[in-house]
């Protein structure tokens, strides 16, 4: 059995411990008693951002966007197909830069849609321009290895 892992609840924002071995067993929160893994990007602000980031020990990616932005808006259909496909290994967040404009300042955001992936809460890798839920998720993949 190995060490447990930390994981953030997408609902009430619980820290759970769990065996990285249980991960695909559809984990469900010990303290709202939902599920750990919707297959569905989370929308946060500033301070879920930072507690999904920090606090998740599985890799955390990130969609910076914004309501009037065309290319976000065609990405995010995308976006969703590769939460399916990249949960449970993979939380993925959303963050309106139009609400949260610290999170924009604070990691320098210059173009949008902006994918960055975390790690242990530091930023690994970052990737500007629209992508399809294929191309997603052969970078997160090649970020990850």
């Amino acid at each position: 059995m190995s060490d447990p892992i930390h994981i953030v609840c997408p609902q009430c924002d619980a820290v759970n411990r769990l065996a990285a071995e249980r991960l695909r067993d559809a984990p469900v929160c010990g303290k709202c008693s939902q599920a750990l893994f919707s297959g569905r990007p989370l929308d946060v602000d500033s301070a879920r951002f930072t507690k999904h980031v920090t606090r998740n020990d599985i890799p955390v990616l990130v969609d910076f966007w914004a309501e009037w932005c065309g290319p976000c808006k065609m990405m995010a259909p995308y976006y969703a197909q590769a939460a399916q496909r990249l949960e449970p290994a993979v939380r993925l967040l959303k963050v309106d830069t139009e609400r949260s404009q610290d999170l924009s300042a604070q990691f320098a955001i210059r173009s949008i849609p902006t994918i960055a992936l975390f790690r242990g809460g530091r930023e690994v890798a970052r990737q500007a321009g629209a992508m399809d839920a294929g191309r997603l998720v052969a970078w997160v993949e090649s970020q990850l290895r």
